[in-house]
């Protein structure tokens, strides 16, 4: 009698291989990594009972989703130009009490890109701009949205470079196309007139379709010194400001006290 039934869990257990490695089969024909990955895990709670069969069959679900999700996510970042390590839940808001906060953390939502919003963020050096801009457009990303970041003259060398090898359509669909546009350092240096309009054109042909945030540490009435042109000028900020948040960061710079610990550091 033991041996019989020895030999029955036998044959089981060799029609469930069967079985599972047959499922696996179609599981990889169709493409489903996240549900092969986790296969195995499954079977075994639902072979000890811990799972109903529409349980087992919805951690499956469930286990691809993420798995497509995740992988999304990180195409995406790696596309964006983005650094990682510029989070929210890593930016030190005592520093400089007066950074809004609050607003932040509402963009951080990604709703202004569902809206086709912008963001002006204005201030001193070192105050966390960049790092809160650069942090909101990660939470789009796992949001959903696609997002890029370029520093203002990289840019317009990325430009100048399509356009002599005639690449030129294509960066400029990826521009039109992505759902959030991060420019940094507006204002850094002086644009030549040829520059300036190709950037007018960036953010005209994008206007009331995709979100763009643009960050400098000069005021706005200062931004005709540096685009040349007071017509490029109000051309740009009248499709920039409309629909648009206004950011104001004051105070110290995280740089300038990074260096000083260091330095008092080093000496002592």
């Amino acid at each position: 009698r033991y041996q019989k039934q020895l030999t029955n869990e036998l044959k089981q257990k060799g029609k469930n291989m069967l079985i599972n490695q047959e499922l696996e089969r179609t599981l990889r024909s169709l493409r489903l990594s996240g549900m092969i990955a986790s296969l195995p895990a499954r079977i075994q709670q639902a072979t000890d009972g811990a799972l109903a069969p529409m349980e087992f069959f919805q951690l499956l679900l469930d286990d691809e989703t993420t798995r497509r999700k995740d992988r999304l996510f990180d195409r995406r970042l790696k596309l964006a130009r983005l650094n990682p390590l510029k989070r929210l839940d890593n930016f030190d808001w005592s520093f400089n009490p007066k950074t809004p906060k609050k607003i932040v953390c509402e963009l951080a939502t990604a709703r202004f890109i569902a809206e086709h919003e912008n963001i002006i963020a204005i201030g001193q050096p070192g105050t966390g701009k960049s790092h809160l801009m650069n942090a909101i457009a990660l939470c789009a990303i796992h949001a959903g949205y696609s997002s890029l970041y370029f520093q203002i003259h990289d840019l317009i060398a990325d430009i100048m470079e399509a356009t002599a090898t005639g690449q030129r359509k294509s960066l400029f669909a990826r521009l039109l196309k992505t759902d959030l546009l991060i420019l940094d350092d507006m204002g850094f240096k002086r644009l030549k007139y040829d520059d300036a309009e190709e950037l007018l054109e960036i953010i005209m042909r994008r206007y009331e379709h995709a979100s763009t945030i643009m960050i400098s540490n000069r005021p706005i009435e200062d931004w005709p010194k540096t685009l040349g042109d007071a017509a490029t000028t109000s051309a740009l900020l009248d499709r920039l400001m409309h629909h648009a948040h206004m950011l104001s960061f004051q105070g110290k710079s995280y740089r300038l006290e990074e260096n000083a610990l260091a330095k008092n550091k080093k000496e002592s």
